[in-house]
């Protein structure tokens, strides 16, 4: 019966259409209308988006229009004011005037928007001007209830969610969207009197160690404009460096604070991944918990890391987002001198330290051993099985699938271009190249295995069983060596810019300690010397693959540049890995001093 049905059914066709014979010529030109609608289809599309960028860099320039205004406006009426007066403050002088009323918020505040358009004329490091900071001015409390942050102006990150301004996080898409609410820790900077004054430049998606997207264009390295202020936390990283801000507000899921930190010279602090909230943050890739993310300060000293630590682990924490362990900030710990028993390692074996990386840390540890610190010898565990099951195998579980729906109507900045083309190919194209690959670079060809995602449920939970035997291996060899804290190798020098986006396998010192869930930070400690970059040029990595070739080409001519060290503790112990933080700080100004 079907049979007889289909028959009629295509004598019906038949008498419908004309006769005709589908020859070659007809063919190529239904297949030439399908490109042309195709190639009109994206024509509109980047046409859209093209009106919307526009759209946002009018929005900043109108903003940073109004924010140059307001200086112009108080400056006028203050001429007396003595900007360097203020900017040469560190923060824990600035905090102590400010309450006790020998110095005025308002002072501050323009002192710092002035600064800020400054170092942004420079570094295009903004984004946004946050003019509620004028309003917050006028509700300060002018009696004894002052918070820790009193009329601190304060940077943020650009996907930290402020009421009605937009965190695009560099996509297009998130344009036109404005926060519903400020997130959680902008309430909590605010409760404890902080003046959140200016969004900050991120990498498009900020899964990148460099600095561009396509709305707000490039954030430049404050000391060398053909190097990267590195990534994700850009804008952070340059304006602190540039003096525009005295304390800024980043995020880190694999050394977005610690590597801008390292490039530009300033301190930076990863927690533990729950200590801060992540509530109200606006992400591109949501639900990858398997590499823990977390919220952190970066400043120019050790001791504001804490007093903004100090400041956010308050009873308004614990309020507004129950799911953060109610641990105030542990003075007695941060603020102890006992000696200290201190692991370290030059060197985690996957990727090959620069001749500055090497140095920086060899100083440091004959300087804590000076101070009576003990200096233990520490090797990383199975480093391989890290980088490549844990840390890579928990990103692209899900193929990278997540962030091509993200990126798929998107124009693709440099900085991210590669991982949307690897997102774009089949599985088992990526295996194909993988197989092929494995002889000559099996480094490279485990990446793009590992980029195939990890195909079911089952293999997903064998994964994160994975991670939580390893974390267990790393404690328990921590233990067994009685340590307190280890000091390891910060990424340094500053890549140049056009190849900052491509070493994500060369960050492994960093992002070890999102995949151990490990309290982190950076300390600069000096700058690469003409020796480090003759040196350098010997320099051929443990692989010779295109990593190690194109690590060694990026950080060349970096004479000057910052070098720091990585100071990292157990999990919920951050105040013990700002108290080695702090001691990396004083011995390295003492030797400074005697020079």
């Amino acid at each position: 019966m079907q049979g007889i049905q289909d028959m009629l059914g295509y004598e019906r066709l038949t008498q419908l259409l004309p006769t005709m014979k589908l020859d070659g010529l007809v063919i190529t030109a239904i297949l030439c209308g399908c490109g042309a609608g195709i190639l009109l289809r994206k024509w509109l599309l980047r046409r859209q988006l093209r009106k919307k960028i526009a759209k946002a860099q009018e929005q900043r320039a109108r903003l940073l229009e109004q924010m140059k205004t307001a200086v112009h406006r108080f400056k006028h009426k203050h001429a007396d004011i003595q900007p360097e007066s203020i900017l040469s403050l560190s923060l824990l002088e600035l905090s102590e005037k400010l309450r006790e009323g020998a110095l005025s918020p308002e002072n501050v505040l323009y002192t710092y928007m002035e600064q800020a358009l400054k170092v942004n004329k420079e570094l295009n490091c903004l984004t946004d001007f946050i003019p509620d900071c004028e309003e917050q001015l006028k509700e300060l409390p002018k009696g004894k209830e002052k918070g820790l942050l009193y009329g601190v102006p304060v940077s943020l990150k650009e996907h930290f969610d402020y009421k009605n301004h937009v965190s695009s996080c560099g996509l297009v898409s998130f344009l036109g969207i404005p926060a519903k609410d400020d997130c959680v820790i902008v309430r909590v900077l605010k409760s404890q009197g902080a003046i959140p004054f200016v969004k900050t430049n991120v990498p498009q998606t900020m899964i990148s160690y460099d600095s561009s997207n396509v709305i707000f264009g490039k954030t430049l390295h404050p000391q060398n404009p053909k190097k990267s202020p590195g990534g994700s936390s850009s804008g952070e990283g340059a304006l602190i460096a540039g003096g525009g801000s005295i304390l800024g507000l980043g995020s880190d899921v694999g050394g977005s604070i610690r590597i801008p930190s390292s490039f530009c010279g300033i301190c930076g602090f990863k927690p533990t991944g729950s200590r801060l909230s992540l509530l109200g943050m606006s992400v591109p890739v949501d639900g990858m918990d398997t590499v823990t993310a977390a919220l952190g300060p970066m400043a120019r000293d050790v001791d504001s890391l804490a007093l903004c630590m100090r400041a956010l682990l308050c009873e308004e924490l614990f309020h507004l987002d129950p799911s953060v362990p109610p641990l105030s900030f542990n003075d007695e710990v941060y603020s102890s001198s006992k000696p200290l028993r201190i692991g370290y390692y030059e060197s985690d074996g996957f990727s090959q330290p620069t001749p500055s990386m090497k140095r920086a840390i060899q100083q440091t540890k004959q300087l804590l051993e000076k101070a009576g610190h003990k200096l233990i010898p520490f090797s990383v565990p199975r480093t391989d099985h890290m980088v490549y099951e844990l840390f890579f195998g928990g990103v692209f579980a899900d193929g990278i699938e997540t962030l091509h729906d993200v990126l798929k109507n998107e124009m693709i900045d440099p900085c991210i271009s590669y991982l949307f083309k690897l997102s774009s190919y089949p599985a088992f194209i990526k295996q194909i190249l993988s197989f092929l690959l494995k002889p000559m670079v099996p480094r490279l060809a485990k990446f793009l295995e590992k980029t195939c995602g990890v195909g079911s449920v089952k293999k997903l939970w064998k994964q994160q069983y994975a991670l939580k035997t390893y974390q267990r291996e790393f404690i328990d060899k921590w233990k067994s060596l009685e340590l307190d804290v280890i000091l390891c190798p910060a990424v340094c020098p500053a890549f140049n810019s056009a190849s900052s986006g491509i070493l994500l396998g060369v960050t492994s010192y960093t992002f070890l300690y999102n995949v151990l869930n490990f309290p982190a930070g950076i300390v600069p400690v000096g700058t690469v010397t003409k020796e480090d970059e003759e040196e350098l040029k010997q320099y051929r990595g443990y692989y010779h693959d295109f990593w190690d070739t194109t690590l060694r080409k990026t950080v060349e001519g970096g004479v000057g540049l910052p070098t720091a060290v990585q100071c990292v503790a157990l999990p919920w112990r951050d105040e013990l890995c700002l108290r080695l933080m702090k001691e990396v700080e004083t011995v390295t100004q003492e030797r400074r001093r005697h020079k």
